[in-house]
């Protein structure tokens, strides 16, 4: 997988084993986000093979990758230290069920790297993390109901996947947004339990705080919102909620699934200067092996720690999951590593911007370096909160992102998740993103 990426060819295996697939799984997809379309054909990609920055499908057709399994690859896919690193946990045993030493030693390292790190307990995926996160919350006030924001996404299990991507007709009140189930099958018991705010609005904030005084357990947010297309925090909003929190004596959790160490070694917390009382962290964690993390503040945590508030699972730190975070954040912890992500993305958005102004296509580039999106915004401002990108220009955000695919860039399908970019991102790697960029504008 070497040389300049090359325009797409055919994708007749995909198709055929997209068909396949949809006699033994169910719709053909393992996870919801998987059904997308390749190019104008009703049908995803299959994957078969990565190297670095590159993939390559079914068909032999190869890509460079910014969808990076939703960021987990931050590495790139297959780097040497990592392969070799588990190539020789493979012929020791991957799990036992039991304590093992790199859990351990994988704990000291994210206590040394994260600010609200005091004390940490694993899970498999960022779902669970973030559920266990609430129970800790929960178990440390004895309260209940949780604070969110609108538009931002704590994962698909039942605690919060609620208001992730409401219609306009179901969002309700600005001020007072509804809370609605992401999808059929979610109790309303659960509903219930969760208080929904617009995001980057103090009036807002403090308004929702003040009508539910005494009763919330918990505020949590993406400080990075990468499910709401990489939508920043104004300045000074995560000070204002760790303050309010502060004040009112609620637990303050940052979902830092996508922020997590991609944005520097201590997240976003530390690119922010906000320290929460609860991080959830997973993605570039592991560095695409399936692992996840909640971490917080001794005393939020300590009813966990004493056996009083339940966690548990078969599969959490198993010694293969946990030394590929210990040689993954072993290589976010450089400042070099960190640093080109930040640099290469950067370019990248720079030269959307420029191709965007040269062709006179309104849209805003924003995010950060290691994670950004493309909004096709009216009048080219960047989106503040979730009922923004209502207004925005879908259909040409998915002729761009079929443009790069046929161009032999790979991105998410969706407008409203972001690019992750790998830290094996060459020079001719990034010239031919640029160039690949200015090509799909001039499809615009």
């Amino acid at each position: 997988m070497s040389g300049h990426i090359q325009a797409l060819g055919g994708t007749e295996g995909s198709r055929a084993w997209f068909e396949r697939a949809r006699a033994s799984l169910a719709g053909g997809i393992s996870s919801s986000s998987r059904l997308t379309s390749t190019g104008p054909h009703p049908y995803p990609l299959y994957i078969e093979s990565g190297a670095g920055t590159r993939i390559r499908d079914v068909d032999g057709n190869d890509y460079l990758d910014y969808l990076l399994s939703y960021g987990s690859a931050v590495l790139g896919h297959a780097p040497p230290d990592l392969t070799d690193a588990l190539t020789r946990v493979l012929h020791s045993g991957t799990m036992f069920g039991t304590c093992n030493t790199p859990e351990v030693e994988l704990a000291e390292r994210i206590r040394d790297m994260v600010p609200c790190a005091e004390l940490v307990r694993f899970a498999n995926s960022g779902s669970e993390a973030v559920q266990g996160a609430v129970r800790a919350a929960r178990g440390h006030t004895g309260l209940s109901t949780i604070l969110k924001f609108e538009g931002h996404y704590h994962g698909w299990t039942d605690t919060l996947a609620v208001s992730n991507r409401p219609s306009a007709a179901e969002a309700g009140p600005y001020a007072a947004p509804h809370a609605v189930p992401h999808s059929p099958g979610i109790p309303s018991g659960v509903v219930d339990d969760v208080v929904v705010c617009p995001w980057n609005d103090p009036a807002a904030l403090r308004a929702v705080l003040d009508a539910h005084r005494g009763r919330l357990a918990a505020v949590i947010c993406e400080p990075i919102v990468a499910n709401n297309a990489c939508t920043m925090p104004a300045p000074g909003y995560l000070d204002l909620l760790r303050d309010e929190c502060t004040a009112r004596g609620i637990v303050l959790i940052f979902d830092e699934v996508c922020t997590g160490f991609r944005t520097g070694p201590g997240g976003a917390q530390t690119l922010f200067g906000v320290v929460p009382d609860i991080a959830v962290f997973s993605k570039a964690l592991g560095g695409g092996l399936p692992i996840a993390a909640f971490a917080g503040l001794r005393q939020v945590m300590e009813p966990l720690a004493q056996g009083r508030v339940k966690h548990g699972g078969t599969y959490n730190a198993s010694p293969l999951c946990a030394t590929a975070a210990l040689v993954t954040l072993g290589r976010l912890n450089r400042p070099e590593t960190v640093e080109h992500i930040d640099a290469t993305g950067r370019r990248i958005m720079e030269s959307i911007r420029r191709a965007a102004h040269d062709r006179r296509v309104p849209c805003a580039v924003q995010g950060v370096g290691a994670m950004f999106q493309i909004v096709f915004t009216p009048d080219g401002v960047p989106t503040r909160q979730y009922r923004d990108l209502l207004h925005a220009d879908q259909a040409r955000y998915h002729a761009f992102r079929h443009a790069l695919l046929e161009r032999g860039v790979h991105t998410n399908a969706y407008g409203m998740a972001c690019w992750f970019v790998a830290a094996t991102v060459t020079e001719e790697e990034l010239t031919a993103t640029c160039e690949a960029v200015e090509a799909a504008f001039t499809v615009l």
